[in-house]
């Protein structure tokens, strides 16, 4: 765009927890197996924060690998926006914790709430404020500690959960670079909030004794519905992407959904005869981490050798609310 600055991703970084609750551990917890989560999910084993570790602890460490990739330090970073459903507290934003643990200035941060599309909402809004020459350097952290608010009776939900921490540095891109974040895509359908929620705690239902006695504090899913409307949403963000840019898929050299669900990401690589080869998956390893999950599996493409600088990536997400969107960019 004439007379607007681009932005690319400078520096990337990731951290999962230590402690690992494996398909077998389940086995011993709920009326579950490891072979039949596999089937339908992909899931092998997820991550699970330590006791009084918080979401903004796992994203200072996301955080700080970004800041060494970028070759910057906290007192450059302008903004910051974590997406997170699993903030330490209602108030004040972990964005305000993670400003206070990285020693980054007094500078605007907030949450931003868009379930597992979190991160892409926030590359988004971070590439606005990049193109309209506000900022420079932009710190987008994806992060959950969600095993705490999954119930491990409810076979359905507490095979699916898992925690991390993902974080992108978002910079204004050199003159003439080609690396840039070429276009973001986002969506909501209110209508269909109901499918995936945590009922209790906002002020619908303040947190109470009817709430805890309800397991009201525990999300809540109707697994069948959101199959289909993830395949749909994640398609269609593609496709979206796709001709707003006048790129076939023969020009991506790879595509990241969210993880959630291995059967969903081979519904949409079905979507458009895209290889499965060239799908991002790392889902066995983490589970679902909602917002964190991307940059999570960005993170560890990048560091396995598949993504490379100068590829084609196209990202889609699609969360609670029900969001979804698509991020387009040249790494």
């Amino acid at each position: 765009m004439a007379g607007m600055y681009r932005s690319r991703v400078a520096g990337i970084g990731s951290y999962l927890p230590e402690k690992v609750l494996s398909n077998f551990d389940l086995e011993k917890m709920v009326d579950t197996s490891n072979d039949w989560i596999v089937e339908r999910t992909g899931i092998e084993r997820r991550h699970i924060a330590a006791e009084g570790e918080a979401t903004s602890d796992l994203s200072v460490k996301a955080a700080q690998k970004a800041l060494e990739d970028a070759k910057l330090k906290p007192e450059d970073i302008d903004m910051i926006i974590v997406g997170t459903v699993t903030s330490d507290r209602q108030m004040p934003s972990t964005a305000c914790y993670l400003q206070s643990k990285l020693g980054c200035r007094n500078v605007f941060a907030f949450d931003l709430n868009a379930a597992c599309s979190g991160f892409l909402y926030g590359v988004s809004v971070a590439d606005q404020f990049i193109r309209t020459g506000m900022y420079k350097n932009i710190l987008v952290v994806g992060a959950e500690v969600l095993h705490r608010f999954v119930n491990y009776q409810d076979r359905e939900t507490c095979i699916l959960f898992g925690d991390g921490a993902g974080a992108w540095i978002v910079s204004r891109a050199a003159e003439g670079d080609t690396n840039v974040i070429e276009s973001t895509h986002l969506h909501a359908d209110g209508d269909l909030a109901d499918l995936l929620t945590l009922p209790g705690g906002g002020s619908i239902q303040p947190q109470s004794q009817e709430v805890l006695d309800k397991k009201l504090n525990y999300v809540s899913m109707k697994g069948r519905e959101i199959f289909k409307s993830a395949v749909r949403t994640m398609a269609l963000c593609c496709k979206e992407a796709l001709e707003y840019n006048k790129m076939s898929p023969d020009e991506i050299d790879w595509i990241i959904p969210h993880q959630a669900n291995k059967r969903i990401i081979e519904a949409v690589a079905g979507q458009f005869n895209f290889p499965m080869e060239r799908m991002i998956v790392y889902l066995q390893e983490t589970g679902n981490t909602s917002a964190a999950s991307i940059p999570l599996a960005f993170d560890w493409a990048v560091q396995n050798g598949k993504i490379k600088r100068g590829q084609t990536i196209l990202l889609t997400a699609f969360g609670a609310g029900l969001t979804s969107g698509s991020v387009l960019l040249r790494y």
